[in-house]
């Protein structure tokens, strides 16, 4: 077993104020950089600690959020306080570990104006020639997951190539969000919204890729 330790998140010229909040005692303290994220996730995994701090303008990120989420995902970490503290006050707030079933993934544009399709696993996408995995498609939008970061109102190309087809449109970017998943690295969610797409041409490629 692990000695105890904390692990604190924060900016690096916020460090060494933030140090002297996180450790109540004489145990350890490991601390990362907001940029080290994944660094900081890989000691966590590893250690165990008693306490994950973060500085609380960095756990109001989606890179923060990201990160708690992950944590309070995994049973090992269930012991791990998740604290979020301030630089500059005596803000400290304990996260609560139970959460409810994490709901199906939303339209975040609001009542949908077509029929999506769950795409079978293999159908990808390019986003301006980077690949990205199809969750579902209809003929007005898409829900895709890419390793490269996508931003909201982020106009782009896609293209869609699989066994021969070839449909290509413009599409716009609505909302994204960051996730770690466990078993692989960073990635992107994001809702698109297709521009001047052949709404036939993209009803038959739901039809015969649908899962």
């Amino acid at each position: 077993m692990s000695d105890p330790c904390t692990v604190l998140i924060g900016a690096s010229d916020l460090l060494p104020t933030l140090r002297q909040r996180a450790a109540a005692d004489d145990s350890e303290v490991l601390t990362f950089t907001d940029l080290q994220a994944l660094g900081a996730l890989q000691a966590i995994t590893q250690r165990r600690p008693q306490v994950v701090a973060l500085e609380r303008l960095f756990a109001m990120t989606s890179r923060g959020a990201a990160l708690i989420n992950r944590i309070k995902a995994d049973p090992t970490l269930r012991e791990s306080e998740i604290r979020v503290i301030a630089h500059n006050s005596d803000y400290s707030r304990v996260v609560p570990r139970a959460t409810q079933p994490k709901p199906p993934a939303l339209d975040q544009r609001g009542t949908r104006r077509a029929a999506r399709f769950k795409m079978a696993s293999t159908v990808e996408a390019l986003l301006d020639g980077n690949p990205a995995t199809i969750v579902d498609l209809s003929i007005v939008g898409a829900q895709v997951v890419s390793t490269v970061m996508l931003k909201p109102n982020q106009r782009l190309e896609m293209s869609l190539n699989h066994d021969g087809a070839n449909v290509r449109f413009g599409a716009e970017v609505v909302w994204t969000s960051f996730e770690i998943p466990p078993n692989s690295g960073p990635r992107y969610r994001a809702g698109i919204n297709f521009e001047n797409a052949d709404p036939p041409s993209l009803d038959a490629y739901c039809q015969r890729y649908k899962a």
